[in-house]
């Protein structure tokens, strides 16, 4: 049974409403990210399914949790299938994260009691999503289509919580241009973690970076 019921993801994420999605795979490097992250305030976390091994990290992500981060949500993105969506659930992830919108995944997600944080870039597939039981749908590539987008849905679609992924950038006017139209909340990847800074384990400068990023989008939000 999962920690977390959707409606707690969607709490925590109303009050911290960005997700650092993240993947790589040395545990230790994961593991300090994860710490950064959640040092700076983060409560919804994304470790993304893109590596051979993504499973045997994620399961010692989570058990580092469990252990020093009761109250984060630590979820799995990039979900294609069913099959995978239950390998992960019983890993113990707390949400399933995907970068398309399949009925089997919700289907899984729903009777496990788990948050289904499908992905769109249609009105036919947001509503779709929605209709299916997303607790949030990932607008994605979201840079593709901008925030204007955003804004435009939230018409016909007012109560669809919607999360802005990919080429979301770590700045102000970004940040501000996002919520301003409407998002819910943000996913965050590879800017927050610049490939150099990893190399150099300076882990401490993704953890100002974030808490920057949480500082910021809280003040927006307020």
């Amino acid at each position: 049974m999962a920690r977390f019921t959707p409606k707690a993801i969607t709490s925590k994420l109303a009050t911290v409403p960005i997700v650092p999605l993240f993947t790589h795979a040395d545990i230790t490097t994961a593991r300090a990210v994860v710490r950064a992250c959640y040092a700076s305030g983060v409560r919804v976390f994304e470790y993304t399914n893109r590596s051979p091994d993504a499973d045997l990290v994620f399961a010692d992500l989570v058990q580092l949790v469990r252990q020093e981060m009761p109250d984060l949500a630590l979820g799995i993105g990039t979900i294609f299938t069913a099959d995978e969506a239950r390998k992960y659930i019983d890993l113990d992830a707390d949400f399933i994260i995907q970068p398309i919108v399949q009925k089997e995944v919700a289907d899984v997600c729903h009777q496990a009691g788990v948050a289904w944080l499908p992905g769109a870039l249609t009105p036919t597939e947001i509503a779709q999503a929605d209709q299916w039981g997303a607790s949030v749908v990932k607008i994605f590539p979201a840079s593709i289509v901008g925030p204007a987008f955003i804004g435009a849905i939230r018409g016909p679609m007012p109560t669809v919580k919607l999360m802005a992924t990919g080429g979301v950038e770590p700045t102000h006017a970004n940040l501000r241009s996002w919520f301003s139209a409407g998002a819910f909340c943000v996913g965050m990847g590879s800017q927050l973690f610049p490939a150099s800074v990893l190399a150099a384990q300076e882990y401490g400068q993704i953890q100002a970076l974030v808490a920057n990023c949480v500082a910021v989008t809280k003040q927006i939000i307020n």
